[in-house]
């Protein structure tokens, strides 16, 4: 046990972790350099065309160091603020983090929230600068940066370049000789482990990612779920190198797979406990479960495919424990599922997995957040889904969740960040001067401000160089509406959303005209409509298809022309009149994209 180290890279999103954990499974062997690739440890296809990593990825690696061996367990975390949940579960199966910073970037607010969540778990923080080889490197000015965060002296942070391989090395055995060996103080004859991920298998049934607290393990041994009390017998246990491979038996310290054979869902779930089945060794501190922060409805385009939906979904649990999903129906779009996300990524990932692993063709709703809305008869329910929202004058009052924000941005775009700050009515706290020529900001605002595109804002404003991160902190009274579109004067409720009144008429506005762009043209003249606190706010008009009725006629009578023009007429009329748009799946992709 004590040539254990068991370490995580944590980093705000794009500073090189994936790069790294590629060149120490090259200077560790762990992977010839033949069979390299880049963001090896990145297996969802997703992750490598985005370049980000959405699932952490556990790896063993062998390291010898002065004729010593040691095991080397890596934890690969996403950097994006979403997956935040996919960190904290990482960093309490390790004892130490790389806090991993680019030379380019300096600290940023993600930075600060993942290294608050290593501090409190007591982990042994190293300090790393990355991309050292770069043109735009800022190297001593950022080291000394992340020195007066730490806390330590300059020397202490080391140097290394994830695409060169320069420093690697010595990162290497400074992670042996600063990260702790695991605590050998548990019971050495009880068997007893923390799980801290699971995936499913079609052959093997659910597989649970742990890591092992006390006692040895053994292929063929029977053990228990402490929180359902499930029982089953390992009929594989093994580690990560990247894939998985069967060993003969894993040891206290060391992180690894165990294959259960269960097939049924809603029995293994992260933060659970394994023992024998009639052990007293107590259950292990677990995970907080995750919030969701925005709500979104899915629905099948065709309502055959909605036992698949359900099937997609519960296997999507099995590897995304932070999706949380219920069934809802609609009188228009037939019955789907309300989804809980942990953001506008989130959200996008999960239905672009649903689309692409299970060839579903999906409708998704404009998405929202929770509201506590009490009606004029004192009933108060927590609304989720905008269409679900209590029409105009059956409101009483409303509350809706805050954020409080990190934003570090460089201090002369401090100006265009506060102008942008006051859109989204933001509260601006504390600033304090960050790195000398960088500004950092406490600001509190809505969660639906946030979610409303002000990532992307932000971004904007400050040129691509600010950052932010962010924490749920109280609950206060909202003054928003319900916002309808009506298409051929037919609601649709994919397209309802809430919005702040002193805004409605712009957000109508904007809607409408979107919508106009994006939807093909019926053979009918077709109204398209936002309307909000009892009337139209806006409205657009899209023309008719228009089809040449009497292009086949040649020659004769004029009158001949004129009732094929009539007749024509009369059935766009009754069209008018009686039918339905049908609205294709790639204006609702567009639409959620819009927002």
């Amino acid at each position: 046990m004590k040539h254990i180290r068991n370490f995580s890279i944590i980093a705000h999103i794009d500073h090189g972790k994936s790069t790294l954990a590629d060149r120490m499974l090259e200077v560790t062997g762990t992977i010839e350099k033949r069979k390299m690739r880049e963001q090896v440890l990145d297996s969802m296809e997703l992750e490598r065309e985005r370049g980000i990593t959405i699932k952490m990825q556990p790896v063993r690696m062998h390291y010898v160091l002065e004729s010593t061996s040691y095991v080397l367990n890596l934890i690969d975390t996403p950097g994006h603020i979403d997956f935040s949940y996919e960190v904290s579960r990482a960093l309490k199966a390790v004892e130490g983090a790389l806090l991993l910073v680019d030379a380019t970037q300096g600290v940023q607010a993600q930075t600060l929230t993942t290294l608050e969540m290593a501090k409190e778990l007591g982990l042994t923080i190293i300090p790393v600068v990355t991309k050292i080889d770069s043109p735009l490197a800022r190297i001593d000015e950022v080291r000394q940066e992340i020195a007066d965060v730490l806390g330590v002296p300059p020397g202490a942070v080391l140097s290394v370049s994830g695409r060169t391989g320069e420093g690697v090395p010595e990162l290497l055995r400074e992670i042996v000789a600063r990260v702790p060996a695991p605590d050998s103080s548990g019971d050495a004859g009880q068997f007893r482990a923390l799980i801290f991920d699971f995936h499913y298998s079609n052959h093997r049934g659910i597989i649970v990612y742990m890591r092992v607290t006390d006692g040895n393990l053994s292929k063929g041994t029977e053990l228990a779920f402490r929180r359902v009390g499930e029982r089953f017998t390992a009929s594989e246990i093994g580690i990560f190198s990247p894939e998985e491979k069967p060993v003969e038996q894993l040891s206290v310290g060391e992180i690894g797979y165990i294959v259960t054979g269960i097939k049924k869902p809603g029995i293994a779930s992260v933060g659970d406990t394994l023992t024998a089945p009639k052990s007293r060794l107590p259950v292990l501190p677990g995970y907080q479960q995750p919030r969701p922060v925005v709500w979104a409805s899915v629905y099948p385009e065709s309502q055959d495919d909605f036992a698949g939906l359900r099937q997609a979904l519960l296997r999507l649990k099995l590897s995304d424990s932070s999706l949380s999903f219920e069934e809802e129906s609609s009188g228009i779009l037939g019955r789907g599922f309300r989804c809980g996300f942990l953001g506008m990524l989130h959200l996008e990932i999960v239905t672009e997995r649903l689309r692409r692993e299970f060839a579903l063709t999906l409708i998704v709703t404009t998405p929202s957040i929770a509201y506590s809305v009490t009606d004029r008869r004192g009933n108060t329910r927590v609304v989720y889904s905008p269409s679900l929202f209590p029409e105009y004058g059956d409101v009483e009052r409303i509350v809706e969740p805050w954020v409080e924000l990190k934003i570090i941005a460089p201090s002369a775009y401090l100006g265009q960040v506060m102008k942008m700050l006051y859109a989204f009515e933001s509260e601006v706290g504390e600033t304090e001067t960050f790195g000398g020529e960088r500004t950092a900001l406490t600001v509190r605002m809505p969660l639906r401000e946030l979610m409303r595109n002000f990532f992307d804002e932000l971004k904007s404003a400050s040129s691509g160089f600010a950052s932010l991160s962010y924490t749920f902190a109280d609950s206060r009274p909202a003054d928003v509406v319900r916002l309808d579109v009506l298409v051929a004067e037919e609601p649709v409720p994919a397209f309802t959303r809430v919005v702040s009144r002193k805004r409605v008429g712009e957000e109508a506005e904007r809607v409408v005209e979107r919508l106009y762009k994006v939807l093909p043209r019926q053979l009918f003249i077709t109204k398209i409509q936002a309307k909000a606190m009892g009337r139209i706010l806006s409205s657009k008009t899209l023309s008719a298809l228009r089809k040449d009725v009497t292009g086949y006629l040649y020659g004769g009578d004029v009158t001949r022309k004129m009732k094929l023009l009539e007749k024509q007429k009369r059935g766009k009329k009754k069209l008018r009149e009686r039918g339905k748009v049908n609205i294709p799946q790639d204006v609702f992709v567009k639409m959620m994209r819009s927002d």
